[in-house]
């Protein structure tokens, strides 16, 4: 079995915030793959004890996170995240499709985003990027289940005028979805490209960073 190592994620940077909070139409999101899982750790390993409990329902220890990060079937299912300068998840979305029933088909969605970087839209674009995803792969209902107190999730459903049903203090969200058709197919792949292009970007840009840091002379103690 493969041992994941982690860090604790960075904030975002004072670069990062600027450039997102100009508008929503800079949360660029990406397509995740089984190449991303260290950072994926990272990302979820970062939330303190009150986003656990928001996002996975209880205050899961780091084993667990640990074992739901190995666990992640990326032939199954998608996993979105928006990357910060740093090339560190600043929020990620799990889209798992549940088994069929009939022509019936729904997907559950899961957010997590890093508390330095909320308030810029970031849970919105990954709902809105995973809806599309949804529609483009034959699913009917997207799904939410979450915790009634959950106020961004909330937020999420009914701004997207899911219907919501509350039960003992918990939250579940129905969104019924229309058919794919050209203009959806064609919105995601315009979006992926944009996401890798953005993600390239960042990546030369931290590795010239690097390089020009290597460069600088260091400083000789007295």
């Amino acid at each position: 079995m493969n041992t994941l190592t982690h860090r604790t994620a960075e904030p975002i940077s004072l670069n990062d915030r600027a450039s997102l909070s100009a508008g929503r139409a800079h949360v660029l999101v990406r397509e995740l793959t089984a190449a991303d899982r260290e950072r994926l750790l990272t990302h979820f390993l970062a939330l303190d004890e009150d986003d656990r409990l928001l996002r996975f329902g209880q205050v899961v220890p780091n084993h667990v996170i640990e074992n739901y990060v190995r666990a992640i079937d990326f032939t199954r299912d998608t996993v979105f995240g928006v990357f910060n300068s740093k090339l560190e998840l600043s929020g990620v979305g799990h889209l798992a499709y549940l088994p069929a029933e009939g022509n019936k088909r729904t997907a559950e969605f899961g957010v997590s985003v890093l508390e330095s970087a909320r308030g810029i839209g970031i849970g919105s674009k990954l709902f809105e990027r995973a809806a599309i995803r949804s529609r483009n792969t034959h699913v009917t209902t997207l799904y939410i289940h979450c915790l009634s107190r959950n106020s961004t999730m909330m937020h999420i459903a009914r701004k997207a005028g899911m219907k919501i049903e509350y039960a003992y203090g918990e939250a579940d969200a129905y969104l019924t979805l229309s058919p794919a058709d050209q203009s959806s197919i064609l919105a995601e792949m315009l979006q992926e490209q944009a996401a890798v292009f953005d993600y390239a970007l960042k990546r030369h840009a931290r590795q010239a960073s690097r390089l020009f840091e290597s460069f600088m002379p260091v400083a000789v103690a007295a």
